[in-house]
């Protein structure tokens, strides 16, 4: 798209001591996950509903956020209420787990920036220790639940720390859910990674493995790929 219609300057996030801003793993989400033959959307632990918002402007499709936090859920409301499209997406307070067992519905596409630090020191803040660490929703659980609600030629699409992403692999072929799409994401070309982009399907294919660079080796000057990518969200980019 030439023209964004929506972009993070129009976007609203806590302004409290646990805010949490508009980070690179949503945008990197949000602008990657492919989104051919999506009519319904499911975004995991949709916070402040970026993931979800980046989407709804790529897409036709009906989109749903579900999040345990109500002021989240607040939050994101009231960011779809501002946006252009605010008749095809809703936002539920719900866990994964119980929305998995509560609705009949099925999705063509789910996407989750999840939870990631497991066995670590937690922040005094409740609601980014609810955001950052696993205590809630683990990564078997995010698996698990997902794949009950996915339509039978849907894609999960997740955004994980390296060695996490390479564990949830593992995990997902353990039960039948298999990695498609896998871009390693690195902060600068001379930096170690640190993400991984995965989109798993219940159909078996091989996988297509690819790189992404954020920055070149001068700071905050980013790279083609990556201004590729973001620029229909970003003003100055």
């Amino acid at each position: 798209m030439s023209n964004p219609y929506f972009s993070f300057k129009q976007f609203t996030v806590f302004h409290d001591k646990c805010a949490m801003k508009v980070g690179i793993d949503g945008v990197l989400l949000g602008a990657w996950t492919p989104i051919e033959n999506s009519k319904r959307i499911l975004d995991v632990g949709t916070g402040t509903g970026l993931i979800a918002l980046m989407l709804a402007q790529r897409t036709n499709a009906d989109i749903v956020g579900i999040d345990i936090d109500y002021q989240a859920v607040f939050q994101a409301t009231e960011n779809i209420k501002n946006s252009p499209w605010p008749n095809r997406m809703k936002v539920i307070e719900s866990s994964l787990q119980e929305y998995s067992k509560s609705t009949s519905d099925r999705f063509d596409l789910i996407v989750s920036n999840p939870p990631y630090f497991v066995n670590s020191t937690k922040t005094p803040y409740e609601k980014r220790t609810t955001a950052r660490h696993t205590d809630l929703l683990t990564h078997e659980e995010l698996i698990e639940n997902t794949m009950k609600l996915l339509n039978p030629a849907g894609r999960i699409c997740i955004i994980f720390p390296v060695n996490e992403g390479l564990q949830c692999i593992n995990f997902a072929e353990s039960k039948c859910l298999f990695c498609t799409k896998q871009v390693t994401v690195f902060p600068k070309s001379s930096a170690h990674a640190k993400r991984l982009l995965l989109e798993f399907s219940l159909i078996k294919s091989t996988r297509i493995e690819t790189e992404l660079v954020i920055e070149t080796d001068v700071r905050h000057q980013y790279s083609p790929e990556f201004t590729d990518l973001a620029k229909d969200y970003y003003l100055n980019l």
